[in-house]
């Protein structure tokens, strides 16, 4: 029985992870195999910038959302919100705005440093994409919540959950068979005007999504090395 000090707790239900419902064997070969066929698939995901105009079906994007938002989150409070943009006069809107603070960030905003890390990749402010794929996403982090009686409600680890989202949802539309972009145009406050959203979210990436191009072409990048990112202790 509740003491009345607290929130009362959550019900407690059985765990078992999904594939031993479904009876798949879990031995330590059956989990090797299912590891790196999934590291496979992951290893041909790269950053796309030139999209073919292909329309996505919107239950495609539905689904991968509902996958992002398994993601854990500090408190299990969620942090989170994903404005799906398809409409070509928003998107249009959106890439002005974007490609305003992107001639800033070029043409003297951003130190020496950042530009010159970013010279072998080969952006600049100019941001077709934007209005040629056929989805975007804005990822926003919500600091807080409001509540019906208008008090706020503090959210926890927004970031760290937030980025643990945005990354099951990339990893989702490249399971799918999309590409995606992460843009990060600073500052983004453009995107709360744009899509009118409230005071409490902050707009931390805008996901481009859609059909790589025919011609698409992506620089030839190396990957660190299991011993370069990884120890074992």
């Amino acid at each position: 029985m509740p003491d009345g000090s607290g929130p009362e707790q959550l019900p407690r239900i059985p765990y078992t992870h999904p594939l031993r419902t479904a009876g798949e064997e879990m031995s330590d070969a059956a989990m090797k195999d299912r590891a790196t066929r999934f590291e496979a698939l992951m290893e041909g995901r790269r950053t796309v910038r030139d999209f073919a105009s292909t329309p996505v079906a919107r239950s495609v994007i539905e689904s991968c959302l509902r996958t992002a938002g398994t993601a854990p989150s500090g408190a299990h409070k969620q942090p989170w919100h994903f404005a799906v943009v398809e409409d070509p006069e928003v998107k249009r809107a959106i890439r002005k705005a974007a490609e305003e603070e992107e001639r800033a960030f070029y043409g003297g905003r951003a130190p020496d440093e950042w530009l010159h890390a970013l010279a072998p990749i080969g952006t600049d402010a100019d941001k077709p994409f934007l209005e040629t794929a056929p989805v975007l996403i804005a990822i926003f982090a919500r600091n807080y919540d409001v509540l019906p009686d208008g008090t706020r409600s503090k959210n926890y680890y927004v970031s760290e959950s937030v980025g643990l989202a945005a990354g099951m949802l990339i990893t989702a539309l490249h399971g799918a068979g999309l590409s995606t972009l992460t843009h990060t145009p600073s500052p983004m406050q453009f995107l709360n005007d744009v899509l009118d959203r409230p005071a409490n979210e902050r707009a931390v990436i805008l996901l481009v999504v859609g059909h790589a191009a025919p011609h698409a072409t992506v620089p030839d990048l190396g990957r660190k090395s299991l011993e370069d990112m990884a120890s074992f202790h």
